[in-house]
């Protein structure tokens, strides 16, 4: 699954307001608890990077990936805007 793909499916969990998704949960918390579901998996993340193996480090990169995204959908923040900020730095 390419990041796009993992994003629009958020998207739609949102849009659906299907109501025992994890997403939505989530969202439903707030920034703080979205912010401290980030900051875990960040820090989970930098724990195997230095100690664990190829595998472990994959999975949580994942898991910050899609916390992150999420963390950008609750300031609004799409895609786009990442990607304009990005051009912008070239």
């Amino acid at each position: 699954m390419k990041i796009e793909d993992l994003n629009e499916i958020i998207n739609e969990r949102v849009k659906t307001r299907k109501k025992n998704s994890y997403t939505n949960n989530l969202l439903k918390s707030g920034p703080k608890k979205i912010a401290q579901k980030f900051g875990e998996e960040s820090c989970e993340l930098i724990i195997d990077f230095l100690k664990g193996s190829k595998k472990r480090t994959t999975e949580e990169a994942a898991d910050v990936i899609y916390h992150l995204l999420v963390l950008l959908k609750s300031k609004k923040i799409t895609m786009n805007d990442i990607h304009k900020e990005l051009n912008k730095r070239k």
